[in-house]
């Protein structure tokens, strides 16, 4: 475990660029909030062209269950920080990887972390407010279904990535929608029927039924709103390595803007 956390930290670190005479660090960032009296750290990627000439997109990634813990690393290892690693060029964007408790979901607490962590990073760098997008893996697809539900109007785009709705028999996952607001899938539709969304799941997922995607997507369509859906036929639970290493989808997630 430490030659595995030595190796992450020693590919997190990169040169820092000077702009507008001051230095700034890229690569994978140490930070960390408070939230309740308890210190909650995470990570932050930083472009190595990152410069203050621009605006930058930025995009909240919410890990999957595997990844939980307090070490800042684990989160960048798997889907989109391992995405970043293999080919940083295809995701010029600042990207904010909050990490979940051992005992957590995303739904709560570390909800309010990760937004705060988002709020952190467009203070602390030039970022697009109407660029600014939602995307997780899993139980981190169900914390982007449950932040879209409750910030509608901040995300320009979201990414659910064999995420879940609903309650699953056998598991301990919170719902991503209150429980007595009627049909969930149409609850969380009318909320973010404006927000462009892009569904990913697998059609033999083992671990979270395709069906709940399969229900969210036909709700937002019923509800007027901007949603595609790709189901992967025969792959199981881990599509986010073929979705973010897709040209189809870095294009489409960066070509969204926030519609005021």
């Amino acid at each position: 475990m430490r030659l595995a956390s030595a190796l992450l930290l020693s590919l997190s670190i990169l040169p820092a660029v000077r702009t507008e005479g001051q230095s700034v660090q890229t690569g994978f960032l140490d930070r960390s909030v408070t939230i309740g009296g308890v210190a909650y750290p995470y990570e932050i990627y930083v472009p190595a062209s990152y410069s203050t000439a621009q605006q930058w997109p930025v995009i909240l990634f919410l890990h999957g269950a595997g990844e939980r813990g307090g070490d800042r690393l684990l989160q960048t290892s798997n889907a989109l920080g391992a995405a970043i690693r293999h080919a940083p060029s295809a995701y010029p964007a600042i990207v904010v990887l909050p990490q979940v408790p051992n005992d957590s979901s995303w739904v709560g607490v570390p909800s309010q972390v990760a937004m705060t962590a988002l709020d952190n990073a467009m203070a602390e760098f030039r970022i697009d407010p109407d660029r600014v997008y939602l995307t997780g893996i899993s139980m981190g697809g169900n914390g982007t279904w449950h932040i879209a539900y409750n910030n509608p109007g901040r995300f320009a785009a979201i990414a659910p990535i064999c995420g879940f709705v609903t309650t699953i028999v056998g598991k301990r996952w919170k719902a991503a929608v209150p429980v007595d607001t009627g049909d969930p899938y149409e609850t969380l539709a009318r909320r973010i029927a404006k927000v462009p969304t892009w569904i990913f799941h697998g059609e033999i997922d083992g671990n979270i039924p395709v069906e709940q995607s399969r229900q969210a997507a036909e709700a937002i369509r019923k509800a007027g709103g901007d949603v595609k859906y790709t189901e992967f036929l025969g792959m199981d639970h881990n599509v986010w390595d073929a979705t973010y290493a897709s040209p189809a989808f870095i294009t489409w997630l960066f070509a969204q803007r926030r519609k005021r």
